[in-house]
C-alpha cells in the first residue's frame, strides 16, 4: 500500500516531490495501538517518527494533558534527528493507526538521497524559529 499522500500532507514532508515521497513511503510501516496504551513514553529513548491515520492520541508533559492529535497529524519528528530521549508521552484516546518511521531508516534514506534533507530544512527552521518565539512569515 502506498503512503505518499499521508506524508505529502505532513508538514515536514510537504516539500518532498513526489520521487522522494515515494522512497520515504517504502520506509513506514503501519501499527495500531489500542485505546489507552501508549505509544510513547517520556524519558524513553526516541526511535521512531508517528503519523496518525485513524483515532486520536493525548500528548502529555508528566501527568499533565498538553494535547490531542488526531489523523493527519504527526508527532516524535525530533526522533528523525537528534535520537534524545522522549520528552513527553502519547497515549492512545481511542484505537488508533499510525503509520512509523524509524531514526535508522530515515537516516539511510537521508544518506542514500541528501535532497530528501534540502527540502525539509525550511520547515525544520521555521520550527525552531517558532519555538523561540519568533515571528514567522
Amino acid at each position: 500500500m502506498a503512503h505518499e499522500e499521508t506524508l505529502a500532507a505532513v508538514d515536514l514532508f510537504s516539500r518532498l516531490n513526489k520521487s522522494d515521497l515515494t522512497r520515504i513511503a517504502k520506509a513506514v510501516v503501519p501499527r495500531s495501538y489500542s485505546a489507552g496504551e501508549a505509544i510513547v513514553t517520556e524519558g524513553d529513548q526516541a526511535v521512531a517518527f508517528y503519523i496518525i491515520t485513524k483515532g486520536k492520541v493525548e500528548v502529555r508533559k508528566g501527568e499533565k494533558p498538553v494535547n490531542t492529535l488526531g489523523a493527519g497529524e504527526s508527532f516524535g519528528e525530533m526522533a528523525l534527528l537528534d535520537g534524545y530521549p522522549r520528552s513527553t508521552s502519547v497515549f492512545a484516546l481511542e484505537d488508533t493507526d499510525c503509520l512509523a518511521m524509524t531514526r535508522w531508516d530515515f537516516t539511510a534514506e537521508l544518506n542514500t538521497n541528501p535532497s530528501i534533507a534540502v527540502a525539509m530544512l525550511p520547515v525544520l527552521s521555521k520550527r525552531i524559529r517558532e519555538l523561540m518565539g519568533e515571528a514567522v512569515h
